[in-house]
C-alpha cells in the first residue's frame, strides 16, 4: 500500500484515540517548529486576517453591529494545520506499528508437546528396538 494511500485512510479514519494520545505534542511542533518557517515562504502572509465581509459593521449612536464576515483565512490555517498534525501522527503511529510488528515477528520457542504425544512418542521409540 502506497503511502500516501495509507495516509489517507489514517486521516479519513478519524481514529480519536490515536490522535488525542498526541494532540498536544503534536500542536506544539505544528505551531511552534512548522508554521513559522511555512509564514517565512509564504512571505509572511497571515491567513487569519483573510476575511470576506458580506456586511459592513453599524454605529447607531452609541450601540455598534459588528460585521458580518466569512473567516475564509482561519478555516485555511485550521485545514492546513490539521493535515500537518493527521501526517504527524501518521509518522507517529506508523512507526510504533513498525516497532510492534518486529515484536510481533521475533520467532517464538515452539510449546512443548502434549503429554500424551510424547508418551506415544516414547513407545513408538520401544517398538522400533
Amino acid at each position: 500500500m502506497s503511502m500516501i494511500k495509507e495516509f489517507k485512510e489514517f486521516a479519513l479514519r478519524g481514529n480519536v484515540v490515536d490522535m488525542a494520545a498526541f494532540g498536544k505534542i503534536v500542536n506544539s511542533l505544528v505551531t511552534d517548529i512548522l508554521m513559522p518557517p511555512l509564514g517565512a515562504l509564504t512571505g509572511g502572509v497571515d491567513f487569519s486576517a483573510k476575511v470576506l465581509t458580506l456586511k459592513e459593521a453599524i454605529t447607531e449612536g452609541d450601540k455598534v453591529i459588528p460585521a458580518v464576515t466569512l473567516n475564509y483565512g482561519l478555516f485555511l490555517n485550521n485545514i492546513i494545520s490539521f493535515v500537518i498534525i493527521a501526517f504527524a501522527l501518521f509518522m507517529v503511529i506508523k512507526g510504533m506499528n513498525a516497532l510492534k510488528k518486529k515484536q510481533e515477528a521475533a520467532p517464538a520457542a515452539p510449546a512443548a508437546p502434549p503429554a500424551d504425544v510424547i508418551l506415544l512418542t516414547e513407545i513408538r521409540d520401544l517398538l522400533k528396538k
